[in-house]
């Protein structure tokens, strides 16, 4: 087939339209032309007086050898490269070890499936509950702040990203085209097929749950085993080697393969295996706030008169500010008609996130705009990042009342440094609820200034964003892990073969679809290091 790139067409063009630009590009007739397939579809809102689609198109006809010959040198036109997966292992008949996947989120779904699908037949280990009891714990306690510290927005089948807008971008290189593999898997297990081509695919948390629930049950089908409400408390390290693990309750698993895919708020974990020797450094991370805008004005600053178009839906944001104190500041995990949601997992603590479903229909727009801190900021051990993060969950907490509600402060107020008494027309979509309070004394002075320094340079990109009645609710901790876990070229710790740090809590991935990817890649690692021991 031939990848056509690069076709700009109207907002409201036609099938017709579409097809006539391909013939001409390609300078065929339409009787040589068998199929057509949309590869990426993204949309050029720069003019917002014309709006554009920008196609990419794989592309069947009766010529196409000829025609990749006739436009070699056309940057515009290649062959479509072949992005079918491919495994690099299979197990033997007789297969003596059981790898082990900790934790079933984007990362461990994606290890086991792909183990289970080489014929691995992996034990997965999660300390949450299954998806639909785990929901009900999660909206239990945004209603009634009953805390689940094991099954919550961060614990449980799905992991983190299930409470989310459910992203499906990444700006990671994927020679291999991992991603393509997860996109399909997500398909067949129920997503939209627009995510296989929409330059911004998302899915929704509503979408997400009969989806996590068809791919656990595809790995079982293929001889995989979920355990849930199974917390690891113990590593058998010996020599450098792991050779299995404790359970809560004291039930021991023995394996040499044990992949460690546990997200970034598993913090007692992290704490076990830094106890155990395991190779961690402390990484960069970011902390700030949820900024609440009405939907409308994004959409309006971004599509203007095209506001409101279904094929445009709402519109999302990216920012970015770089501060004289030389700081930055950015939005991150901005949430397009969705919802701040309460993100804790440990008691008297306050952490917020954002959440949208498919649909991106709430009244509001909600992103983090967050500093980025590395660990000069935050000097000592490896969990040094973790303590921090803790002592402002702890501070939101507190200021936010001691109930799980959350401090908020009003985008005027939070500027002129004073307290906010009253809301204006954005209201606060965070449950359980708000206090409004002054935010200034939440984060350390250097946030508190660029964060005042970025809020008007923002709002010179989007006219209204530093409104004085947009709202903050705090305090945005878990952007990222503030921790890596080691690993070499063979993706085993570097200290600790046998351990395979994966995903994002270990630091190598941010988000569904990189966490996913290096799920994948873990998997394939593990399948080929089984292999080769079972050889020698």
């Amino acid at each position: 087939m031939i990848r056509l790139s690069n076709i700009k067409l109207p907002l409201d063009h036609t099938e017709e339209d579409l097809a006539k630009f391909i013939l001409s590009a390609l300078k065929i007739h339409r009787e040589q032309l068998l199929e057509t397939k949309i590869f990426r579809r993204s949309v050029d809102a720069r003019n917002k007086r014309d709006i554009c689609l920008i196609y990419t198109m794989d592309i069947k006809t009766t010529i196409d050898s000829k025609l990749l010959e006739q436009f070699a040198d056309v940057q515009t036109i290649k062959e479509t490269p072949d992005m079918t997966y491919k495994f690099v292992a299979q197990a033997a008949k007789n297969l003596i070890e059981r790898p082990v996947v900790i934790g079933f989120g984007p990362c461990g779904i994606f290890a086991g499936l792909v183990l289970a699908q080489m014929g691995y037949r992996p034990i997965i280990l999660e300390r949450g509950k299954e998806v639909r009891e785990r929901t009900q714990d999660t909206f239990g306690f945004w209603r009634k702040k009953g805390l689940n510290t094991e099954s919550n927005v961060q614990f449980g089948e799905g992991g983190a990203g299930t409470f989310s807008d459910g992203k499906l971008s990444t700006q990671i290189k994927d020679k291999k085209h991992h991603g393509r593999k997860v996109l399909n898997e997500f398909v067949e297990a129920g997503a939209p097929e627009e995510i296989l081509f929409v330059s911004k695919p998302h899915i929704g948390t509503l979408k997400l749950v009969p989806m996590v629930e068809k791919m656990r049950a595809k790995i079982i089908a293929l001889g995989g085993e979920i355990r849930f409400n199974t917390r690891v408390d113990d590593f058998h390290i010996t020599n450098g080697q792991i050779s299995g693990l404790t359970l809560a309750g004291g039930k021991q698993i023995k394996s040499n393969h044990i992949a460690l895919a546990i997200g970034h708020s598993a913090r007692d974990t992290f704490q076990t295996i830094y106890d155990k020797g395991v190779s961690i450094e402390a990484k960069p991370f970011s902390i700030g706030f949820r900024i609440e805008h009405k939907q409308s004005l994004i959409d309006q600053a971004y599509f203007g008169k095209s506001a409101g178009h279904p094929i445009l839906g709402s519109a999302d944001y990216k920012l970015v500010h770089h501060c004289k104190n030389g700081r930055s500041v950015y939005s991150f995990c901005m949430c397009p008609g969705g919802t701040v949601v309460a993100a804790t997992s440990e008691e008297h603590c306050v952490v917020t996130n954002g959440m949208s479903q498919y649909s991106r229909n709430e009244m509001n727009a909600n992103s983090a705009i967050v500093v980025g801190i590395d660990p000069s900021d935050y000097p000592g051990h490896p969990l040094a990042g973790i303590e921090l993060q803790r002592r402002l969950e702890n501070a939101a907490f507190k200021l936010g009342g001691g109930n799980y509600d959350a401090p908020a402060q009003l985008v005027g107020d939070f500027l002129q440094g004073k307290s906010s008494e009253l809301l204006g027309e954005v209201e606060p979509s965070y449950r359980p609820g708000i206090k409004l309070t002054e935010l200034s004394d939440l984060l350390p002075d250097y946030c508190i200034a660029a964060i005042r320094e970025a809020l008007p340079m923002f709002n010179r990109k989007i006219k209204g964003f530093a409104m004085d009645e947009a709202t903050l609710t705090g305090v945005e901790t878990r952007t990222s892990s503030p921790i890596c876990i080691k690993r070499g070229a063979d993706f085993q710790s570097l200290n600790t073969k046998g351990l395979y740090p994966a995903g994002e809590g270990a630091g190598y991935a941010g988000g569904i679809m990189s966490s996913a990817i290096d799920g994948i890649k873990v998997a394939e690692a593990m399948a080929l290091s089984i292999n080769y021991i079972a050889s020698v």
